[in-house]
């Protein structure tokens, strides 16, 4: 095995074993990564470079679960002086008519898990927004948050699904999925719901028609080669189910949690890690740079590695990576996004949240 082996293997349209993945993350050299990553994007997707006019909304950030790399979490009981909350659909209606009809095309619904809420919760959130903005697009709940909500109703995945698409639920977030390795799982997320229920809830959203994204948190105990597993175990589910819109690489951002001795990655790896991912993952057509958790300039930069999407305007509306060390205050607007999109040599296209291009 050697990069001129792999190389060609890239250029005939072959997959990638795992084998040829760790060597890349081993072995090639950066600027090498950079070219052959960014040769598969244009041959994807041309010179464009996506974004879209999106708000978040985390309606607690109380759970049951404590994961060590998460400065989100705090326990069910905590007290709003202990940096807990607990937002009402009042709040969200605040929100939301914040932000005049045709000014957003998305919002994206993710949180805690907390103690009390079954599917009945997610029903009446995702109704509650609909009612109220019904041209919006409703991203929301994490697979481990809908697998908390089917046990807590007592239905089954496919039950709890079917009533969230009912209510108004359009796609699912990538997130819960950090590493699927269970020995690196349990360091990390222990007692949170396994990587086969993960797979088994975006399998059987796909199925529903329910389309996803996918994520994998990088940077803090995992090796390459449990990234590779990761990536593995994504691509065979969308060689089974094709509903994968973006896979989205995410930092380990290392403010106040229990792993906070552990350094973070250098820019480099943040790029490395693009480009194996853009060449790996040859079934999943989009890429995405959360530029909440690299910073403008970072995720420009990935615009070289094989990306070609940088989420979207956010306006300060998440807290998940500014509790752990990221931009303070995470806002953009389309027109910045745009700009830096330029300034990589890109065309800018604001897409929709299936990645049809808005005129």
């Amino acid at each position: 095995m050697d990069l001129e082996s792999i190389g060609a293997k890239l250029v005939r349209g072959e997959r990638l074993s795992p084998e040829d993945g760790l060597y890349l993350y081993e072995k090639a050299p950066l600027e090498w990564l950079r070219d052959r990553a960014d040769a598969v994007r244009r041959s994807r997707h041309g010179e464009e470079a996506y974004f879209n006019r999106n708000i978040h909304f985390e309606p607690t950030n109380k759970c049951v679960y404590a994961c060590k790399f998460c400065a989100f979490y705090r326990p069910p009981k905590a007290t709003e002086a202990e940096g807990a909350w607990d937002y009402s659909f009042e709040d969200l209606k605040k929100k939301l008519d914040a932000y005049p009809v045709g000014s957003l095309t998305e919002i994206h619904i993710t949180g805690g898990v907390h103690p009390d809420r079954g599917v009945e919760y997610g029903e009446a959130l995702c109704a509650f927004v609909k009612e109220q903005r019904p041209e919006l697009h409703v991203k929301a709940f994490t697979a481990v948050e809908i697998t908390y909500f089917a046990k807590k109703s007592g239905v089954s995945l496919e039950e709890a699904l079917g009533r969230l698409k009912r209510a108004g639920l359009d796609s699912l977030p990538g997130g819960g999925a950090e590493i699927f390795d269970p020995e690196v799982r349990r360091k990390i997320a222990g007692g949170k719901a396994p990587a086969h229920t993960w797979i088994e809830v975006h399998e059987a959203a796909h199925k529903l028609g329910l389309l996803s994204n996918a994520t994998m948190l990088y940077g803090h105990v995992e090796s390459y080669a449990h990234r590779i597993d990761h990536m593995l175990r994504l691509r065979d589910l969308q060689d089974r189910t094709g509903g994968f819109k973006a896979f989205i690489p995410l930092r380990y951002r290392n403010e106040s949690n229990a792993l906070s001795h552990l350094p973070e990655v250098p820019a480099a790896e943040d790029l490395r890690n693009y480009a194996v991912a853009r060449l790996f993952l040859d079934n999943i057509p989009h890429l995405k740079a959360y530029w909440v958790m690299l910073g403008l300039d970072l995720a420009a930069q990935s615009l070289d590695f094989g990306v070609d999407d940088l989420d979207g305007t956010v306006d300060d509306t998440t807290r998940i990576y500014s509790m752990a060390g990221g931009m303070a205050h995470p806002a953009v607007t389309s027109g910045e996004l745009g700009r830096i999109i330029r300034s990589r040599g890109r065309i800018p296209v604001e897409r929709d949240s299936e990645y049809e291009k808005i005129p």
